[in-house]
């Protein structure tokens, strides 16, 4: 990771060097035809404003464009836009804890990794994660070495955390749950439970921790399989135990198509 954050600044370094030459060589171009006829031919305006235009907008938006979103979702329900650097360069909550979670923490323009590091710190998510919690970090992006490199990281920065997992999901995804009002974990969850409670609302999903959406999926299932069996067993597991949520477990629990790779 210090290795991509060097690779960042050095990218920036090297823009600003980029604009300096571009304006001593507009400073050159102008100040001799001024010299030559008294002002520059109308003609060359256009090109050199584009030229201008495109060496100072593009490397800021290069920079400053999400290329992978982070998705967390515990209770507060929060996405990390991360840019080709692998810095995050946008944070938006997808609820009122998620809402306020963003304004607590500082990790804009920080690497991915210390951001989500920072967050599982936080004193009220270390504390729902120490009461059992639940959750899930998505990586949004599409098929690409980045997304790959952030998820396996995120995997090993929650492997010591019991309760969470992680998964992939494409920008598709992210896009309907976004239309919904919901992150992406959440929508995912969404999706899940509207299968056995087809009348739960996206709205009533999004203030629901991650926790009680489990738990309640775990609950209908078990009353489908009672009513399922003549023999009125009902089969249940440890479903919404809040152990054992590892990635494949969460995974198989969900019954999602998802590309993890």
């Amino acid at each position: 990771m210090r290795d991509r954050l060097k690779e960042a600044f050095d990218q920036v370094r090297a823009e600003e060097e980029l604009k300096e030459k571009t304006k001593a060589f507009v400073r050159q171009k102008t100040d001799g035809r001024a010299r030559q006829k008294g002002s520059m031919p109308r003609r060359l305006l256009p090109a050199i404003a584009c030229l201008v235009l495109l060496l100072f907008g593009g490397g800021a938006w290069l920079f400053g464009t999400p290329t992978v979103t982070i998705s967390i979702d515990i209770n507060p329900s929060i996405e990390l836009g991360v840019n080709r650097f692998g810095q995050v360069v946008t944070v938006k909550g997808y609820n009122d804890d998620g809402a306020a979670l963003a304004d607590s923490i500082q990790v804009k323009y920080r690497d991915y990794g210390d951001a989500v590091s920072q967050i599982l710190a936080n004193q009220k998510i270390a504390a729902l994660l120490s009461d059992g919690a639940v959750m899930s970090i998505g990586v949004i992006g599409l098929e690409s070495a980045q997304s790959e490199q952030i998820l396996a990281d995120l995997e090993s920065c929650t492997r010591s955390q019991e309760n969470a997992y992680c998964y992939s999901a494409r920008p598709e995804d992210a896009k309907a749950a976004h239309e919904l009002g919901l992150s992406t974990g959440k929508y995912r969850a969404y999706l899940e439970l509207q299968a056995l409670d087809p009348t739960i609302t996206p709205e009533e999903v999004q203030q629901m921790t991650m926790r009680e959406i489990r738990d309640r999926i775990a609950s209908l299932s078990d009353e489908n399989r009672a009513g399922a069996q003549p023999d009125g067993h009902n089969g249940s597991g440890n479903h919404g135990s809040g152990k054992g949520y590892g990635r494949q477990n969460a995974e198989a629990d969900e019954g999602l198509s998802i590309d993890d790779r």
